[in-house]
């Protein structure tokens, strides 16, 4: 039986986040294969309430969990590793990562106690890694964290180039720099490129890409303006945004205070490891305090809205010891993620209620994406000049556009989102399999499958509202008339300002003053029924079907 190469997403392909790509080589069912990336999205209230993180249903690779060689991590996201902690002792093998990126995978390996040990650091090309039929190096690329890295794949079949996320940028102010030297090389090497697997998040930004480094004059002087205190929030792992802000910070005179421990922690991973040479000191927030106002920038964590974060804490009024005040200044130096607008616009009518002063980055002065746009994802196309196209790292419209984009330049290319298996081996990559897949929900610190119906549930209350409902059957299977109803979230009175649940209990007493014996006898029709009642009883008088749940206590003889 002839040897294949597959390419299998079960995350970040028809969605962005949660990236997890599976590739192999072998004989059909065999195959040795490695993941790329484990991470995670976030929950939000309208489809997935109280859910704090999202991951990969991994349940294919754990019933191939024998075939499974390594997984490499391209970069320091929550979105490519932070899954890693929660589902690490599923799958036990080897992680490579490169040193700055390693180190922030052992903090969550060591956080959920799985053995650091586990991560072996690795270099840049042209140093090698080999795991099975696959030899993998990391190549440095500019992304909006440091030491980001695509991966150079050779298998048997050929070479596959997954960039990761990436942006052409020869100028990052922390990190790799972009350089088409290398990529060239790559190109040149062997039989070149086979497969390119292709961040696609930016496909319809139709300018070219800019560099981190064109912030830095408008940030110093926006900086410069502001005449009381200055608070800043971007990514927590944007440090060479932090850079540019804290450098800001200094030349107009200010001292700088991180807030939040993302922010810390993200700093204090960059500077051990040697990405970070040259950040200003810091101080504290309650040296920050005593300092007069027009001395001081704050960089605050919350970008997005997170409610527990520096920046949403601050915008109710004070964070360890800190308080804005009317005329202080504040900067969102950061895209909104899409669905995250209404927390950020909570965030932002909270510090003007407060006097303080809001900037955002929609003039793009203030911030620039870690994504390639789509001048700079031909250049990529035209500079590798790959076979095959597969588009990654996009909702299914990017994915699309993508696949028409290569297809017009007359490289072969194809949609494959999540649980859709290819087949890479010929010319054309063809769809083999359609493979089961879903999410886990962390719910508090319990993960949970997104179809056990704790959502579901919390959506239904929310939407419907909860009658609880209470009854008492005797020794003899006498049920007694009395019902006892509690009523949560729901209108406490009818459309004729009577109590709701009073008259839910009286509906019920009527019931069960003539309920049939082989009823109160069976528990089953029973719950049946007295939620029948309670649920028509409410939707006639306030128009709303509650969730019902139903208490039977029968008393036993002596």
């Amino acid at each position: 039986m002839a040897e294949r190469l597959i390419y299998l997403p079960l995350g970040g392909a028809g969605e962005i986040g949660m990236n997890a790509y599976v590739y192999g080589y072998g004989q059909p069912g065999r195959e040795r294969l490695i993941l790329v990336d484990l991470g995670v999205t976030f929950g939000d209230m309208e489809a997935s309430p109280g859910i704090d993180l999202i991951m990969p249903d991994l349940t294919w690779l754990e019933q191939n969990r024998n075939r499974l060689e390594a997984i490499f991590i391209t970069h320091g996201h929550e979105d490519h590793l932070g899954a890693l902690g929660h589902l690490y002792g599923r799958l036990n093998v080897p992680i490579y990562a490169r040193p700055f990126t390693g180190a922030l995978v052992r903090l969550k390996l060591e956080e959920a106690g799985h053995p650091a040990s586990a991560v072996t650091i690795t270099g840049p090309r042209p140093e090698v890694t080999q795991v099975g039929p696959f030899t993998v190096q990391f190549v440095p690329v500019s992304h909006s964290i440091p030491e980001s890295a695509a991966l150079v794949i050779d298998t048997p079949a050929g070479r596959i180039v997954h960039t990761g996320d990436f942006k052409l940028d020869g100028t990052p102010v922390v990190g790799d720099p972009f350089d088409p030297i290398i990529w060239h090389d790559i190109a040149a090497e062997g039989r070149g490129v086979k497969v390119l697997t292709c961040d696609s998040t930016n496909i319809f930004s139709t300018h070219p890409g800019r560099s981190e480094a064109v912030l830095a004059n408008p940030i110093l002087e926006w900086v410069m303006a502001q005449r009381s205190m200055v608070v800043a929030t971007t990514f927590a792992s944007n440090i060479a945004r932090l850079k540019t802000l804290s450098d800001a910070a200094i030349a107009s005179g200010r001292k700088v205070c991180l807030l939040g421990r993302a922010m810390r922690k993200m700093v204090a991973v960059g500077m051990e490891t040697g990405v970070l040479t040259d950040f200003p000191d810091t101080i504290g927030p309650e040296e920050a305090a005593g300092l007069p106002r027009h001395q001081v920038m704050l960089l605050a964590t919350g970008s997005q809205g997170e409610r527990r974060a520096a920046s949403a804490q601050l915008s109710r009024g004070r964070y360890l010891g800190l308080m804005l005040k009317e005329g202080d200044s504040f900067l969102f130096s950061s895209k909104t993620i899409p669905g995250n607008e209404r927390a950020v616009g909570r965030i932002m009518n909270a510090l003007s209620e407060l006097g303080v002063d809001v900037f955002d980055a929609d003039d793009g002065l203030y911030h620039v994406s870690g994504h390639a746009n789509r001048p700079d994802i031909e250049a990529l196309h035209e500079l590798l000049k790959p076979d095959v196209v597969i588009p990654m790292h996009g909702e299914h419209l990017h994915l699309r556009e993508h696949v028409l984009l290569a297809r017009g330049r007359g490289i072969a290319a194809e949609i494959a989102t999540n649980g859709t298996m290819l087949d890479l081996t010929g010319d054309t990559p063809r769809i083999v399999d359609q493979v089961e897949t879903g999410r886990l929900y962390l719910d508090g610190t319990v993960l949970v499958g997104s179809m056990d119906g704790i959502a579901r549930d919390r959506i239904r209350m929310a939407l419907n509202g909860h009658a609880l409902v209470s009854v008492i059957v005797d020794e003899d299977d006498n049920v007694l008339p009395d019902a006892w109803v509690e009523l949560m979230g729901l209108a406490g009175r009818t459309r004729s300002g009577e109590d709701l649940a009073a008259h839910i209990e009286g509906e019920l007493s009527e019931f069960l003053e003539g309920a049939d014996a082989r009823v109160v006898r069976d528990d089953a029709k029973m719950d049946e029924a007295i939620r029948r009642i309670a649920r028509q009883v409410s939707m006639e008088e306030i128009g709303k079907k509650p969730e019902v749940t139903v208490i039977i206590s029968r008393l036993m003889g002596e």
